[in-house]
């Protein structure tokens, strides 16, 4: 039986977008199962650690960071705002009462992930919101992302309309936080934390020390 990599993930995060390409490689370079649990981003689940007013440095840095990082790796980053998956205010940081989208979005990843799809929708989802492309949210362009990881938007948007999804990303928030981190990406693996797209080569080094490279 395959062991699992847990990779706490979100919608909003441009890093998170820049490491589903490497989930995808570690799952077919490991017997592993990589679970993606998403959670809802730090602009939910506590604004004040990233979005002070008086000091505007942190989110500056991602920004500059991000698109920076994947200008490297050749995955570029363009931060979206045309829709922005979080509804918010950046001339005074407030977050609005109203999330149109990323409730949407994260309730999207958490069924594709009970359907072993959670991966292949946060790659191309998350590409396309961070791709540069305008109204994302409109016409085919989020179909075509999710037809693009193998799923149907329609058959998605159904099952999340009642379901329970939103209890199972609060779960998520729990885990992440039982696992020593608060950010995303973090990949879980043997209850060790591994914060970062750049720690990806961390996490490979580990499960090599546990044997687990497919042959």
């Amino acid at each position: 039986m395959s062991e699992t990599v847990d990779v706490f993930w979100s919608f909003r995060s441009p890093y998170s977008r820049l490491v589903t390409a490497d989930l995808l490689q570690l799952r077919a370079d490991y017997d592993v199962d990589v679970q993606l649990r998403v959670v809802l981003p730090l602009a939910v689940r506590n604004p004040q650690a990233l979005f002070d007013p008086a000091n505007r440095k942190p989110p500056r840095y991602i920004a500059m960071d991000s698109m920076r990082r994947g200008e490297m790796l050749g995955r570029p980053v363009v931060l979206p705002a045309d829709p922005d998956p979080i509804v918010q205010d950046f001339r005074t940081m407030e977050v609005a009462r109203e999330q149109p989208y990323i409730y949407r979005l994260s309730k999207l990843g958490v069924e594709a992930n009970r359907r072993g799809r959670g991966v292949e929708l946060a790659d191309r989802v998350a590409a396309l919101i961070f791709g540069g492309s305008k109204g994302w949210d409109k016409g085919d362009l989020l179909a075509n992302a999710v037809a693009s990881a193998g799923l149907d938007l329609a058959e998605l948007d159904a099952a999340i309309e009642n379901g329970d999804h939103l209890a199972e990303i609060e779960r998520n928030q729990e885990a992440l936080d039982a696992a020593g981190h608060w950010g995303v990406p973090t990949m879980v693996f043997r209850a060790e934390p591994f914060f970062g797209q750049d720690r990806i080569d961390t996490l490979r080094w580990r499960l090599d020390q546990a044997g687990l490279a497919n042959s």
